[in-house]
């Protein structure tokens, strides 16, 4: 979101009328202007498309490595290491054994 010592930049941005009068009700339902609306809306556009853009990477970045290792981890046991993990730390008992990965693919030859 815009801070308010933020530099601005004026711009225009022409709009059906319905559109319009559908953001005046709702910024004053916000209790907001119409401009404040439209700058909130539009800065969160932006910043979900941004985080979206990160997301798809991340997505390519775990399909690449998968690929590559052909490990994955059984989310049974994954999820019970973990419980056992937050108990040992509560209780002071040792840490648990992790698991192991396994081949995500029977077919594949890593």
């Amino acid at each position: 979101m815009p801070t308010p010592s933020e530099k601005t930049i004026a711009t225009s941005l022409k709009l059906p009328a319905s559109v319009k009068a559908q953001i005046d009700a709702s910024a004053a339902q916000a209790g907001m202007t119409a401009h404040a609306y439209m700058v909130r809306a539009l800065a969160k556009t932006a910043e979900r498309a941004k985080l979206r853009a990160q997301f798809d990477a991340d997505t390519q970045a775990a399909w690449e490595e998968l690929q590559r290792d052909n490990a994955v981890y059984d989310f049974d046991e994954a999820r019970t290491y973990f419980a056992a993990r937050a108990q040992a730390r509560q209780t002071g008992a040792p840490m648990p054994e992790k698991p192991q990965p396994k081949p995500w693919r029977e077919d594949s030859a890593a």
